[in-house]
């Protein structure tokens, strides 16, 4: 495609993770790229190539992620703004739902435009079943000190080697180094229960895993089991087998991602991208 006739749209999307096998797409495998490129295709009767903010893994659910992918002169007349999101809609698999749909700045990738990614994890620590919000939280059906989790989080803030909260297998031969800007724990209401403890993490990038060997870990130390001053010893280890445990799939979701914009401000994407022409 000539790049005078490149215009890049931005794709705002929400899934329920459960029944995907993750959202990169995989040979004969019911994945979240897999339902929109296969709806692209349907609409523009050719392969069309997206780019995702966070490939989130299977079972991982997402609020607000970003998905960008190209369309020539013609195409990007054939359909408003609207008329897309609602052919979308109807096309992708009824676990996913697309929320915006926008016109961004030619050449725009979703994945290494954003400067802010955010996660966050639910722990359900009631002594009974939270069918209401089954498949949307962790049940550890035990409570947690929140203090000492908050003081255990606050050695993994700044930038470090993350090798230790990352698959050991996708760490070999590639970098570990990420920011993280944040980390908050706060308890919190879902659907009227109050027994729900969230846990915010924010930061640039993550590595596989990483946000939920993250809540593994520091489940570990607001269970009683570890100190806080041991997520330090986790992070110099620089070794996967000297974290916590991989906290549950179905207690996370993409929270949202931020792009830079006008000033340096990091505004939600909604507000970064341009209106339709």
């Amino acid at each position: 495609m000539d790049a005078a006739g490149v215009h890049t749209i931005a794709l705002t999307v929400a899934y329920d993770g459960a029944p995907f096998c993750g959202f990169a797409r995989q040979p004969g495998q019911l994945t979240v790229q897999g339902s929109i490129e296969q709806a692209l295709h349907t609409l523009y009767r050719r392969d069309i190539e997206t780019v995702c903010a966070g490939r989130t893994d299977a079972g991982v659910h997402a609020r607000g992620q970003v998905v960008s992918f190209d369309l020539d002169d013609e195409e990007i007349t054939q359909r408003s703004a609207h008329g897309l999101k609602r052919s979308l809609n109807a096309l992708v698999d009824d676990r996913i739902a697309v929320s915006a749909v926008q016109e961004a700045q030619a050449g725009f990738s979703a994945r290494f435009d954003a400067v802010e990614r955010e996660y966050r994890y639910f722990i359900f620590t009631g002594d009974w079943r939270p069918v209401l919000l089954a498949g949307r939280v962790w049940h550890l059906a035990k409570p947690l000190d929140l203090d000492a989790m908050r003081a255990g989080a606050a050695h993994l803030i700044g930038e470090h080697d993350f090798k230790s909260f990352c698959m050991a297998a996708s760490a070999v031969g590639k970098p570990t180094h990420r920011y993280v800007a944040e980390i908050d724990i706060e308890q919190t209401v879902l659907l009227g229960e109050s027994d729900v403890v969230c846990v915010r993490v924010k930061g640039n990038a993550f590595l596989h895993s990483m946000v939920r060997t993250i809540v593994g870990t520091l489940v570990a130390v607001g269970r009683g089991q570890r100190q806080p001053e041991w997520v330090a010893e986790v992070l110099a280890a620089h070794d996967r087998r000297a974290a916590g445990e991989n906290a549950p799939a179905e207690g996370l979701c993409f929270w949202r991602v931020a792009y830079a914009g006008p000033g340096g401000s990091i505004p939600e994407p909604a507000e970064f991208v341009e209106g339709w022409r």
